[in-house]
């Protein structure tokens, strides 16, 4: 640029400066990666997410002894830090989160025998509470909380196996009576439908394994029969899809052996129909709703714990192989987390050893 001045000429350069900013788009591939181990190795224990994205494990049992101790992990910072241990240990019991944010937690196995008690958490005192007992001690029943706070506990069994249902009612800690199952079963899995309704499905009876499935309607305080499942199952896994229908996953044959079948519960119509097969068949493992729908199963047994992990697509019908976990597990649980990643923790190995490892899937 030239400049005119008196009496001069006076040459200026002017520059221009372009500032380029590089930006790098990080891209997190699928898979497995460990985080901090639990402070207590143990399987047969419950995991519940709570309203604050923390998951709190209870009970279980190692290779000695049933556990009382319970732990919250906090995804935000990746640890577990011990929390107030339970009243009584236990395991193979249930666990409850209360609409207030309680979590419940009833029956189970503990060191001299099965109990009927029944006790409260409270996450913001991080304490126990015992509050009524149920009128029988059972294991591996199952238990869910309706909308309105109470909870229903169904089967399992003890001297015997039952087909008696009992209500919670949180307000009173009272246990009351419910109208007892069509059925006597144990070893079962249950879901609260979109409509509110109660579901139980299989399991079996000290006799045989079950296909039969029932209903509960909290508003008229009845069991309704429903279509049988298409194949008899125990110890195997359930899931409400995004659909409103359920999914029940693989099985247990009694004969050291599993099963690979799958097959959708339609509210709508009652009926059972099958869809797509397994790549591995398995028992006593677990499954998880994605964020984006899709099912994602992992670990369980068949004659030996297995590190094996699949999703499978409602939209299809059909089970993808996915990365393996990098331990074998079964009888562990898994925990959806706020992130839409899945915490799995414990559990038995294919050697029988009691994990304290946890890991999380990144979908």
């Amino acid at each position: 640029m030239i400049v005119a001045l008196v009496g001069t000429i006076q040459t200026i350069e002017t520059t221009s400066t372009t500032t380029v900013t590089s930006s790098t788009t990080t891209t997190v591939l699928p898979g497995w990666s460990n985080t901090n181990n639990i402070n207590y190795a143990r399987y047969r224990h419950t995991a519940s997410a709570l309203a604050d994205g923390t998951v709190l494990i209870v009970g279980g049992q190692d290779s000695s002894s049933v556990l009382s101790s319970v732990e919250l992990y906090d995804p935000s910072i990746g640890l577990w830090t011990v929390t107030g241990s339970m009243n009584i240990a236990r395991s193979s019991h249930t666990a409850s989160v209360l609409p207030n944010g309680k979590v419940l937690v009833t029956g189970g196995q503990t060191t001299n025998g099965h109990t009927s008690t029944a006790e409260l958490y409270d996450p913001s005192t991080k304490t126990w509470i015992l509050t009524g007992n149920m009128s029988n001690p059972r294991i591996d029943h199952k238990a869910c909380a309706f909308s309105n706070g109470t909870v229903i506990i169904a089967g399992g069994w003890s001297f015997a196996y039952y087909n008696q249902a009992e209500l919670y009612d949180p307000t009173t800690g009272v246990w009351t009576a419910a109208t007892n199952m069509i059925n006597y079963r144990s070893s079962y899995r249950s879901s609260i439908l979109t409509d509110g309704t109660f579901l139980v499905a299989a399991g079996d009876d000290a006799v045989s394994f079950l296909s039969y499935a029932e209903s509960y309607d909290l508003s008229t305080r009845m069991w309704t029969a429903t279509g049988n499942m298409n194949v008899a199952r125990r110890n195997y896994a359930v899931v409400l899809l995004t659909s409103g229908q359920v999914l029940a996953i693989g099985s247990d044959t009694g004969g050291g052996t599993c099963l690979d079948s799958t097959e959708l519960y339609n509210p709508s119509t009652r009926a059972w129909t099958a869809t797509g097969q397994m790549n591995h068949a398995r028992s006593y493992h677990t499954a998880t709703v994605l964020t984006d729908g899709r099912v994602l199963v992992t670990g369980g047994c068949n004659s030996a714990s297995s590190n094996t992990a699949e999703i499978y697509d409602a939209s299809t019908g059909i089970w993808t192989l996915i990365t393996s976990m990098n331990d074998t597990r079964t009888q562990h649980t898994a925990s959806l987390l706020t992130n839409g990643k899945v915490l799995v923790a414990g559990g038995l190995s294919s050697s029988g050893v009691t994990l304290s490892t946890s890991e999380i899937y990144q979908p």
